[in-house]
Order: C-alpha cells, then structure tokens, then sequence
C-alpha cells in the first residue's frame, strides 16, 4: 500500500552550508529527486527540498533548507539556522580554500543551532579524486576533533549522498529515543505527528514564505 502524503511520524529540519560551488544544491537535488544537475546555478538566499524516508521502521519528513554560500547572502541564510536538527556541512574535495572556511561555517552552526543538532561534515566531488586538494585523512582528524560525522560523497554518481542524509537523521532519532534531543524545545528542529487518519490532513508542514527565499 502506498503512503499518503502525510503518512510521517516526524518532520526533521536539515540546513546545507558551505562555500559557494561546493555542490550543496546538488547534494539536494541528488538526495531528493535521484538526479545530478551538470548546469546547477548558484542558489540566491535559499531553497527548499523535502523527501520521506524510514528510521527504525519510523516515517521520517526531512525539510532541506539549501543555503546559499556567498558572504553577501550570510546575514540572511543564518536566520535559517535556526530550529535546525542536523546541519550538512559541505566542503569540495578539489578546492582546499573551501576545506579551510569550514571553522567558519562550524562556528555559525555551534553557535545559531541547539546544542543537540547533529552536524555531518560531507567532503563532496569524491568523482574527481585525481584532482584532490583535501586528503581524506586530514578531513577525518577535523571531524574527530570537533563531534562531526563524516563521510565523502559525490552528487555526481551519487555515492554515499544517501548514507549522508540517512546517518544524520539516525543519530537525530537516537537522540529523541535517550532524551537528548526535548521535542518541547522550540528549537529542536524536530516536530512530532501522530500519523493522519483516513480522510485527515495534517497541516502546517510547508515552509514559511519569505522574501528573501528563492525557491
């Protein structure tokens, strides 16, 4: 039997940070719609996927804000840190200045999200390896060092872009079942639904307009 639209236990808030031409709406898109984009062009402000998956036999909504990596676009993607359950911290493989900007980007996500959100760092464009800049030892030791998981992917062939999105929300669901992640809390980033009966709908699932959103 197929699911219905709001056949979900949970809807989880995910953000993508990065540098700008890291691959994040890539990521996104190849997460989200099986699919890479060649021409992806850069995100202004910020956008928005969804996609339904299955944790411990629990339906999962996970809301992806994709934001966008440019300075000048900053002051607005940080108001979308907030109430964040797991951040996708993104670097390219290819381009060490985008490895070196990562305590940045980490400072922002320790210091706009909850103390309890599940932060992946994600080494992408693992396809091009013969134009490596970051070995992937050095990028293991940054995670280690600073509570991240990590793994490198590719939203070209899509390898491991599954396992990245599916991993962060396994440790969000670890989190709710030992008590450290409060569903109470507003900033959370976690919402509970009990699943609709037939007939039902359950509402206020969809993003909250905003001027400065793209998508």
């Amino acid at each position: 039997m197929a699911a219905g639209p709001y056949n979900y236990s949970y809807i989880f808030k995910y953000i993508i940070i990065g540098d700008m031409g890291v691959g994040k709406s890539c990521l996104l898109h190849q997460f989200t719609e099986k699919k890479f984009m060649a021409d992806c062009p850069h995100t202004i402000g910020v956008e928005f996927g969804t996609r339904i998956i299955e944790v411990s036999g629990q339906k999962i909504k996970l809301q992806i804000w994709d934001t966008a990596g440019q300075e000048r676009f900053r002051a607005v993607t940080r108001s979308y840190y907030r109430g964040a359950a797991g951040a996708l911290m993104v670097y390219d493989i290819t381009r060490r200045s985008t490895y070196n900007h990562l305590s940045s980007w980490l400072t922002d996500a320790r210091n706009l999200t909850n103390p309890n959100t599940v932060i992946f760092l994600i080494g992408n464009k693992g396809d091009l390896d013969a134009q490596r800049d970051v070995t992937y030892e050095e990028a293991k030791q940054f995670a280690d060092e600073n509570g991240l998981l990590f793994l490198e992917a590719s939203a070209k062939t899509g390898d491991n872009v599954e396992d990245v999105f599916l991993e962060t929300a396994k440790k969000i669901y670890q989190n709710i079942q030992d008590g450290s992640l409060d569903l109470n809390a507003a900033e959370s980033g976690v919402q509970h639904k009990p699943s609709a009966k037939p007939g039902q709908s359950i509402s206020n699932d969809q993003p909250p307009k905003d001027n400065n959103c793209s998508c």
